[in-house]
């Protein structure tokens, strides 16, 4: 929804917010339920109702538990049974600087007085986070403090061990360093949204003394989007893509035009040195697993020319797909999604022509569109939006452009063949099949809350959640990576199945769509049906529920994996079942290592 892009209009959501939401629930989206806590240091009815819109239009559909107010320190330590019962799938603890109570504004005090307060006071939501943690085994997202609107030591506040802006940058590093010490456990960064705001904006004595609100209800939904883009990054719905338009985007000037001697770039002026900055901050995102592709209308050999600057910060091979084309624009994403095995939702187009914004909006509304008039905004929108926000990086992400790159080498070798099964022979494949390992957990985590497309029930797990199945011996829990001769494509399947007696039900299936048509699917079976028979299990069942994007898998179990029919139900959930006590192997192409699980 355009009116939930970043930048939006605070005002406008507050005043239309009962509008919005009925339009959000009306518009027919299959969306993942989850039931958020929010336990807060004071007022969170109007953050609740503004988090469920970005949440809503983020894919996820939330069940809120609010605490009373100012009752978070007692509802996590002591226990509640609203809470125990409401059972969270994710807790939110919403406390600001006016929340903090260790801070003395004596100025006697020495530095060792002051650092056992600030231990103390990070010690007491150590506590709290333990405690819930403990008891609910789901994500936490804390705030961080924002600084205080008043200092009475002027500059001398940040520096001096009694100043509160003191206090407060100790505290929030520590929090800092637990969040990077702590699976699951999240910092929302109010620190630095209170800074982009402003602190006059941010804070308001009005609101806080009438209503004990911690922050101004004007900038509520700028607020809750911020925590939104953590929540919808855990369940895997960031964006994947960046497609970037060339002219005036990538450098100033026109390159058909102006050759490659008059675009700017580089730093011979102000100018080249803004489109220098934005190069190098686009390649940031593709160094953390972001995917880079061009979408211009442009002779591809004049793109390429362009990107063979020298000051070019961005080469050709940064690039995983590269349409420099007289096409529309929108007919470009969509290609490039095909190619990629990806869908077009999962691009953010950026482009300095409105024009093309408009049409590509219009065409592919659930792409992310970034115009801009200075290259600068382009920027800051794309920074604030949490298109990708992180939340863990693992080292799939590190190399998945490089395994994008070798996917199109592979497709040009698929053409010199007419045998199919002669050129998967040719790609020397080589997969890894075993039960979970710990250093795969979080990139298991991460694939299954990412894939939409081969995901039989594209049910989702936490981190925890996924541990506890890996030391369980009710479960069969198997992943697959994938190599050859092109290069390493990591992790790219997951099977979780739950034992009952001597039948698995296979409660998750799903294969990242970079590796389609490569029978790893059939060397996944072979190697569940080895795991299912050394536990005395004779048949396996499996279920397919349908969602708006996973239609490619609908026929999976019986025509790629000869399951027999058991039943469907009236949405379209289908029930299937295969004995496996004659099972014939049938993967002919994959050489298996079968690794030792290391628990």
């Amino acid at each position: 929804m355009k009116e939930l892009a970043f930048p939006f209009d605070n005002r406008y959501i507050l005043r239309n917010r009962k509008k919005i939401r009925k339009e959000l629930l009306a518009d027919n989206s299959t969306r993942i339920k989850k039931k958020v806590a929010v336990l807060g240091g004071s007022t969170t009815n109007d953050i609740v109702f503004c988090l469920e819109l970005f949440l809503l239009n983020n894919g996820i559909e939330p069940e809120f538990y609010q605490s009373d107010y100012n009752m978070f320190w007692e509802d996590a330590v002591f226990g509640n049974e609203e809470l125990d019962s409401f059972s969270p799938d994710i807790i939110f603890i919403h406390t600001t600087c006016r929340n903090i109570s260790g801070f003395s504004d004596s100025l006697i005090n020495d530095e060792s007085v002051i650092n056992e307060r600030i231990n103390d006071e990070f010690n007491k939501f150590k506590t709290m986070w333990t405690s819930l943690y403990s008891k609910f085994s789901c994500p936490i997202i804390q705030n961080n403090f924002e600084l205080p609107l008043y200092r009475y030591l002027g500059n001398a506040d940040f520096s001096n061990i009694n100043g509160y802006s003191y206090y407060i940058n100790k505290l929030n590093m520590l929090f800092g360093e637990y969040a990077r010490n702590n699976n699951g456990f999240y910092i929302n960064d109010i620190n630095y949204l209170a800074s982009c705001i402003g602190l006059e904006k941010w804070h308001n004595a009005q609101a806080w003394c009438m209503y004990k609100y911690a922050l101004s209800t004007d900038i509520i939904p700028e607020f809750a989007n911020n925590l939104s883009n953590i929540i919808k990054s855990i369940y895997g719905k960031n964006k994947k893509v960046i497609a970037l338009d060339l002219d005036n985007t990538l450098w100033g000037g026109v390159i058909g035009d102006d050759g490659q001697e008059g675009i700017e770039i580089g730093k011979e002026s102000a100018v080249a040195q803004s489109f220098t900055e934005f190069q190098c901050f686009v390649k940031n995102f593709k160094n953390t697993g972001i995917l880079l592709t061009v979408c211009s209308k442009n002779e591809e050999e004049n793109a390429l020319l362009g990107l063979n600057h020298p000051e070019s910060v961005l080469k050709p091979d940064d690039f995983v797909s590269i349409k420099a084309n007289w096409n529309s624009k929108d007919i470009n994403i969509i290609n490039t999604a095909d190619e990629l095995s990806l869908l077009p939702e999962s691009f953010v187009f950026i482009d300095d022509n409105p024009a093309e914004c408009e049409i590509v909006s219009s065409q592919i509304p659930d792409a992310a569109v970034i115009g801009f008039e200075d290259i600068t905004e382009a920027m800051y929108k794309l920074s604030r939006s949490g298109y990708f926000e992180v939340t863990s990086i693992s080292e799939d992400d590190l190399k998945r452009n490089e395994m994008y790159f070798a996917n199109a080498q592979r497709n040009k070798q698929k053409a010199s063949f007419e045998n199919y099964s002669d050129y998967l022979l040719s790609l020397e494949m080589n997969a890894e099949i075993s039960t979970f390992r710990p250093v795969y957990l979080k990139r298991i985590t991460q694939l299954i809350n990412k894939s939409n497309q081969f995901n039989l029930t594209t049910r989702r797990y936490t981190i925890e959640e996924i541990e506890a199945i890996s030391d369980s011996d009710e479960y069969i829990a198997i992943y697959g990576k994938l190599e050859d001769k092109f290069g390493d494509n990591g992790v790219v399947s997951v099977i979780i199945g739950k034992i009952n007696g001597c039948e698995l039900n296979i409660d998750l299936w799903l294969m990242s769509c970079r590796v389609l048509k490569r029978d790893m699917e059939l060397a996944m079976l072979d190697s569940l049906v080895k795991y299912a028979a050394d536990k005395k299990i004779t048949s396996l069942n499996g279920i397919y529920i349908p969602t708006q994007k996973n239609k490619m898998v609908m026929n999976f179990y019986p025509d790629v994996l000869g399951f027999e029919f058991v039943s469907e139900s009236d949405d379209g959930t289908t029930q299937w079942r295969l004995d496996i006590e004659n099972y014939i192997n049938k993967n002919t192409v994959i050489n298996i290592k079968e690794s030792e699980c290391v628990l």
